[in-house]
């Protein structure tokens, strides 16, 4: 059942407000106030309030200078004058200042009043979804001036080091010295392809759709020791994987990878570079279609200040490898999209374990 619109009268006539409430009520959710004070009220208690009718002859002040004051602290509420033909000067020069939205001529009938509450709705939906457009298109930019910065480090400053790795090499003979520009040069390379691969899954996640199937987290288990085997074993990190699914579990398998891959490549990546008993663990569990997937480690941990900032993109909370600062971003975007959630629990030097909550489709 559609929520009714809710709409606020304000009127110092009680006989008013009880006529309009009920003659509209069966409508709309209505809601009333004899004077600005409590309407102002009514308007902090009820954020979601969509209409407001406003009597223009108020005892304490105008409803065009009542109006005027709240269209900064409620801006969303779509204001409605109701006036005489002696007050129609301020009225319009109210329309004109953006004060209010329209006017209804007193005394009012139900027609005016419903006419006035549909092309208002209609303003209120128009301004709202408005509103979510500006903040995306916000956001989108904050994202591109990011990515402009980060094409200048991250690209351009690997790039940099292998074009004079190679001008040096051009005046060497010793295979040895050689050998070593090639291996600095290597890890430039690398650099670059880690952040490659990092914008394509943030890319794929941007305009991807979900691919909903059955998951055997067994049969993912499998995959991720096979493919940190190496990793493990040449790092001397133990990688322990444990699986508990009771019950068949959908969701989208390359979203719930490019997530489980994230995490579990950070972990081995930020490990102590001095510790003798490295360690990560993978832990999947699926109980009453909820899947909860934790990945700890006994590595460098993070600071708890940078716990918020980790998940923000091009953002980097550790140095001591370095990253894209894209993988935690597309981490939580992905969860996003699955309506999951993730928390992370971890200090400086502790360790650091993230768990991931995601329900079956």
């Amino acid at each position: 059942m559609q929520e009714k619109i809710k709409i606020l009268y304000i009127d110092d006539e009680i006989n008013n407000l009880i006529s309009f409430k009920a003659t509209f009520r069966l409508n709309y959710s209505v809601f009333t106030a004899a004077n600005t004070a409590e309407a102002v009220h009514c308007l902090e208690q009820h954020t979601d309030l969509r209409i407001v009718f406003c009597d223009q002859r108020m005892p304490d002040k105008t409803g065009v200078e009542f109006f005027a004051e709240i269209r900064t602290t409620f801006p969303l509420p779509v204001r409605i004058l109701i006036t005489g033909y002696t007050d129609i000067e301020s009225v319009i020069s109210a329309i004109n200042k953006g004060n209010i939205f329209r006017y209804v001529k007193k005394p009012w009938t139900d027609a005016d009043i419903f006419s006035a509450i549909e092309e208002a709705n209609n303003f209120y939906q128009a301004s709202a979804m408005l509103a979510i457009k500006n903040r995306e298109l916000q956001k989108a930019y904050d994202e591109l001036d990011k990515f402009a910065y980060s094409v200048s480090h991250d690209l351009r400053g690997p790039l940099s080091g292998i074009l004079g790795a190679i001008d040096v090499a051009k005046d060497m003979h010793d295979p040895h010295e050689i050998r070593e520009l090639l291996e600095l040069m290597e890890q430039s390379v690398k650099k670059l392809d880690v952040y490659i691969l990092s914008m394509h899954d943030y890319y794929s996640l941007q305009r991807g759709e979900l691919k909903i199937t059955s998951i055997n987290f067994d049969h993912l288990a499998g995959e991720f020791r096979d493919i940190y085997k190496v990793y493990a074993e040449t790092g001397q990190i133990r990688f322990n994987i444990t699986v508990d699914q009771r019950e068949s579990f959908r969701s989208d398998e390359n979203i719930l990878k490019l997530i489980l891959n994230n995490l579990v490549s950070n972990a081995f990546k930020y490990q102590k570079k001095d510790n003798d008993q490295k360690s990560v663990d993978l832990m999947m569990e699926v109980i009453n279609g909820t899947a909860t997937l934790t990945v700890s480690d006994n590595g460098i941990g993070i600071r708890k200040t940078d716990h918020l900032q980790i998940f923000e993109l091009f953002s980097r909370a550790i140095s001591q490898e370095a990253g894209s600062g894209v993988g935690l971003y597309n981490v939580k975007g992905a969860l996003l999209k699955l309506n999951g959630e993730i928390t992370v629990d971890s200090e400086l030097h502790q360790g650091t374990i993230f768990k991931v909550i995601i329900l079956s489709k």
